[in-house]
């Protein structure tokens, strides 16, 4: 079955960085385009970055652009988010997300359990 586990997670102080790594199994991971969300403390979830199957395009939230980089290892089936310049506001539970699509064109959406970054001094 699908899985995806998030690791990288933790305490930083602001200005600090962390690497996020998000290993996916039981799909075909170089097909599917992957997306890290994030979840705030009574905020909703919201889309951080995405990248295509074979890497060539990247999309980010305008909150995190230029601090993140979105980035994967098709070989290891590996996504992972590089985030530096952390600010408090970064606080939050990441999630590695992805969609699949059936031989019969069913969608189903995966997630991690997500992964606890914490910016704080």
């Amino acid at each position: 079955q699908v899985q995806l586990v998030e690791s990288g997670g933790g305490l930083v102080q602001p200005g600090g960085s962390l690497r996020l790594s998000c290993a996916a199994s039981g799909f075909s991971f170089n097909t599917r385009p992957m997306t890290w969300y994030r979840q705030a403390p009574g905020k909703e979830r919201e889309l951080v970055a995405s990248i295509t199957s074979a890497g060539g395009s990247t999309n980010y939230a305008d909150s995190v652009k230029g601090r993140f980089t979105i980035s994967r290892d098709n070989a290891k089936n590996t996504v992972y988010l590089q985030m530096n310049s952390l600010k408090s506001e970064d606080t939050a539970v990441y999630y590695c997300n992805t969609i699949t699509i059936s031989a019969r064109g069913v969608k189903n959406t995966y997630w991690g359990q997500g992964t606890q970054v914490t910016v704080s001094s």
